[in-house]
């Protein structure tokens, strides 16, 4: 009997020893792709100024989906440069594309193609009269970009003056914002009030990439401690007892 009870014990412990080596084999694949993914689709940024508070403030570090310009969508928040603006790269909010005719206020409200829009992301007691916009229809291949805090921020409305009344092209954007990483403050909420102009772009697959490097390093921890716990678990079952003696 114990020398079966023997083998039994043996079995088992090499079927735990490959299922543990399989565990952390398949957690180092998930987080390493998981790693090597996000560092192919995004950039990270750190935002100097509270141009785009409370949506994004200064020194928060974000990550930013490469993205071509042409997939750029209204309420998108992106990364882009432009000579006339000092060519470093800014972070704005797109409140109108190219065709659209965008103006401010009504109601103290932003319009795009004469539709009031409800923003959300602007700071609380703000409304959007600290911006004036004459009516300007955006060029073709064109975006009108704002920072969510209008009072202090550098963006379109502080260049109406030259070519373009403001506005920059697609090509000139390099990323757009899915997630402020550092505080922790998650993805971006979705700019609901852009929807009555059309859809809205869909999120990165950040949370996919989060997932993996999650499950992946489960996997590898849970993988490698069954060997130390599986030994200390055997010993106890292992330990010899003294007989009863009878009489």
């Amino acid at each position: 009997m114990s020398g079966t009870t023997g083998r039994t014990d043996e079995g088992r412990g090499r079927l735990g020893s490959k299922l543990s080596g399989l565990a952390v084999a398949l957690g180092c694949v998930l987080f390493l792709g998981g790693f090597l993914w996000g560092a192919v689709v995004y950039q990270p940024y750190t935002v100097p100024t509270d141009s785009m508070s409370p949506t994004i403030t200064s020194g928060d570090r974000i990550l930013a989906q490469r993205v071509d310009g042409a997939d750029v969508q209204r309420g998108d928040v992106v990364v882009f440069r432009e000579e006339a603006w000092g060519n470093s790269p800014m972070v704005k909010r797109v409140v109108a594309v190219g065709g659209d005719t965008v103006a401010c206020c009504t109601d103290g409200k932003l319009t795009v193609n004469g539709k009031k829009i409800d923003e959300a992301y602007l700071p609380k007691g703000q409304d959007a009269e600290l911006t004036g916009i004459p009516e300007i229809t955006v060029p073709k291949g064109r975006l009108f970009l704002l920072g969510d805090e209008r009072s202090g921020s550098l963006d379109s409305t502080a260049h109406l003056a030259e070519a373009g009344q403001g506005t920059v092209p697609r090509g000139n954007v390099d990323a757009r914002v899915d997630a402020v990483v550092w505080p922790m403050d998650g993805m971006l909420a979705r700019p609901t009030g852009f929807e009555k102009l059309g859809a809205l772009s869909s999120p990165g697959p950040l949370r996919l990439i989060t997932a993996a490097l999650v499950v992946g390093m489960l996997l590898v921890l849970g993988g490698a401690a069954y060997g130390p716990v599986a030994k200390r678990l055997g010993g106890r079952d292992r330990t010899p007892t003294e007989p009863a003696r009878v009489g």
